[in-house]
């Protein structure tokens, strides 16, 4: 009978893929098995690096973002320099407390026994990066494993070329290169790691893919963590401040070019004010680019044709013009498309959104618990209760009220998806805790050595072990 690791081998011997896999996967073993990734020293220098390298490679990241999605200095900056820092104080403030046992409390039965649990890596991780925020998306989880005490490798998406060599050349720089490796490539390679019976796989993309992960994992019984998007909601109702509302809106859809997995998708407007809030989006719109429509850059060819055939039959009351040869398109305003239409459908992940009328609260709660659960719900309302009901009644990843996106930069929550939006969860101590082990120990003593519980039981063992148990 040929064993997986048997087979994993025979791969490697015939498929260069498979062994820069095997010898990848094999480097970070040995290291992390000679215990140098224990020491908590040894976790914050590894941090202290990656604040290190968003710090003093700003300008190199930036020219990588502009390179593969056309990010100014300032959207470099803010969404992948100063997240990634805010990530890197927050887990050095806090990774000493993390590290230290709990002591529980114990039945009776147990007494005088010593209880606690203690976090312990797992062992060779896989970190998969996305494109759309590719530096911060692969760093924020790298930096959960490295507190955790394991080693990593590290694949970066094959879809923003510019950053995946970047990372590839800076991580070494800053980090130990025996214990973090970055493996670039087409998916093929990503097969090839997982195969390796890696202790955890990190993924952050779209469902689909991360079906496909999942399916290889399972094989292996390798946990893997999914972070992924959906069709994330907005509510606005009629008791919102409509010009707050308009601002952030266009803010969280307009990051990225709408390329973010907690953007607005769509947007359930009260009827009664729906032409006012429009009037006042489309002036933001205008306002936040300088006076104009201006057009945002999509990551690729792919990408521009699904969002351009989004829009085909669609009643456009701002934006569009989708130009295929610099693959961009102006923010886009849809009013009440066919829920049946590909623009409902899936996640849109571009500057095109939605707004559909509705006439109360309980229909647009409906209508989103109609379709899989998001990664984020939005309520804009000034009534406590509106904000409530929603909390309380939308299932999602988690649910923001009077903003969009902020949710993401507070490592004080946890940030992750359920159901077709992910499993579990990172940022903070649950990064730290989704790359552990929760490890549970009891100490005994040898006497008190009670012979009630071994047996043969008498009558008088049976009254006393029921009485205590």
């Amino acid at each position: 009978m040929t064993s997986v690791a048997d087979r994993s081998t025979e791969s490697a011997a015939t498929d260069p893929g498979a062994q820069l896999a095997a010898d990848t996967v094999a480097k970070l073993r040995a290291t992390f098995a000679t215990g140098r990734t224990l020491p908590l020293e040894w976790r914050k220098r590894q941090i202290e690096g990656i604040g290190r390298l968003v710090t003093e490679r700003e300008v190199e990241i930036a020219d990588a973002l502009a390179a593969d999605l056309g990010r100014t200095p300032h959207e470099a900056w803010f969404g992948d320099v100063a997240s990634t820092k805010g990530e890197v104080e927050f887990a050095l403030k806090h990774l000493k407390k993390w590290m230290k046992p709990t002591r529980t409390r114990v039945p009776l039965t147990v007494l005088p026994g010593k209880a606690a649990y203690r976090y312990e890596p797992l062992g060779t991780v896989m970190v998969i990066g996305p494109w759309n925020y590719p530096f911060y998306l692969t760093l924020s989880p790298l930096i959960g494993a490295l507190a955790a005490g394991n080693t990593v490798v590290i694949k970066p998406s094959e879809h923003a070329p510019a950053t995946s060599a970047a990372l590839a050349r800076l991580i070494p720089e800053y980090l130990d290169s025996e214990a973090v490796i970055v493996v670039e490539g087409e998916a093929s390679i990503t097969q090839k790691l997982i195969e390796q019976r890696l202790d955890l796989v990190f993924f952050t993309g779209g469902t689909d893919i991360g079906r496909r992960i999942a399916e290889a994992c399972a094989p292996h019984l390798t946990p893997a963590i999914l972070e992924l998007g959906g069709k994330s909601p907005v509510i606005v109702t009629k008791n919102a401040d409509l010009e707050v509302a308009a601002r952030r809106i266009a803010f969280g859809k307009l990051l990225n070019s709408g390329q973010t997995c907690v953007a607005p998708d769509y947007l359930l407007v009260d009827k009664s004010v729906r032409e006012e809030f429009v009037s006042k989006l489309k002036a933001t719109l205008t306002e936040f680019q300088g006076g104009s429509t201006a057009p945002q850059k999509i990551v690729n060819d792919r990408q521009f044709s699904r969002l351009a055939g989004m829009l085909e039959g669609q009643d456009i009351v701002a934006g569009g013009n989708p130009d295929s040869g610099a693959t961009t398109m102006e923010p886009t305003v849809v009013l009440n498309p066919d829920r049946r239409s590909p623009l409902m459908q899936g996640e849109i992940f571009g500057p095109i959104l939605p707004i559909i009328d509705i006439t109360s609260l309980d229909e647009a709660i409906a209508f989103i618990n109609d379709g899989e659960k998001p990664l984020a719900a939005y309520i804009f309302s000034k009534n406590k209760a509106e904000q409530m009901r929603v909390i309380e009644e939308v299932p999602a990843g988690g649910v923001v009220a009077n903003h969009i996106a902020m949710q993401v930069l507070t490592p004080q929550l946890p940030f992750g998806g359920v159901g077709h939006s992910g499993m579990g969860a990172y940022h903070g101590k649950w990064g730290y805790e989704a790359f552990s082990h929760r490890k549970a120990t009891l100490r005994m003593p040898s006497r008190p050595d009670l012979k009630m519980i071994y047996p043969p039981y008498s009558e008088r063992d049976k009254k006393i072990l029921r009485k205590l148990v």
